[in-house]
């Protein structure tokens, strides 16, 4: 495979940076840019080999990620503070990997109650498009979206009806008092009968180990 420097992969004439940042603006939700550390955008560039002509790339170069709806969906970038790893560390690209990466998918995204977004690259025979492991199903199920659309709806969608089993009252005080790396843990949990966003209690666990239950079962 031919390896692209840096320079190609910097796409000054067909940059989505811009496009991508009114989509976040004109949209509903709440979003927090993070910056990213010095130099780890283009690290993180190069290493997924994506020019920042695509959405992906514009948010692998130039943020450390993207936080939503008031810290409940962080989506991943380079890597910053708040955000627990980055693209990188998350899909087996760099030395130092915060968790296992998972085959023939590239994870993007993760929320607070231990589900995770990943794009197929391999895995389901729908490459490009983006799945989510559902803490309910246990079970990668198809967004039916591209990563471009999944940003659409991450900006604009309906994200209170998507997680409307998943919260409870005031949920979002509860989302702000969480550290980085941390996601909730359901008692009694989210795929059984009696589990739900309301009824099951809610405790602080760190997210390697909502991956490491996911990779188990999924």
């Amino acid at each position: 495979m031919h390896v692209r420097p840096i320079e190609e992969l910097v796409d000054t004439e067909n940059d989505s940076w811009m496009e991508f940042k009114e989509m976040l603006e004109k949209g509903k939700n709440s979003y927090t840019l993070v910056p990213n550390e010095e130099n780890a955008g283009e690290g993180t560039l190069y290493r997924l080999q994506v020019s920042t002509k695509s959405y992906l790339g514009s948010v692998a170069y130039r943020t450390g990620g993207v936080v939503f709806d008031h810290g409940w969906v962080t989506l991943l970038g380079a890597g910053g503070a708040g955000i627990y790893g980055s693209l990188t560390s998350w899909n087996g690209l760099q030395e130092n990997a915060e968790v296992s990466p998972l085959e023939g998918m590239l994870v993007v995204a993760y929320d607070a109650a231990g589900g995770f977004f990943a794009m197929d690259t391999g895995r389901f025979g729908c490459m490009g498009y983006i799945y989510y492991y559902a803490p309910d199903t246990l079970e990668w199920e198809s967004t039916e979206l591209a990563y471009s659309d999944f940003i659409a709806w991450l900006a604009d969608g309906d994200l209170g009806l998507f997680y409307q089993t998943f919260r409870w009252e005031d949920w979002q005080e509860k989302v702000r008092q969480l550290e980085a790396g941390q996601v909730f843990a359901y008692y009694p949990p989210l795929w059984s009968e009696e589990g739900s966003g309301e009824s099951s209690s809610k405790t602080p666990i760190p997210i390697k180990e909502a991956w490491l239950a996911a990779m188990e079962r999924g």
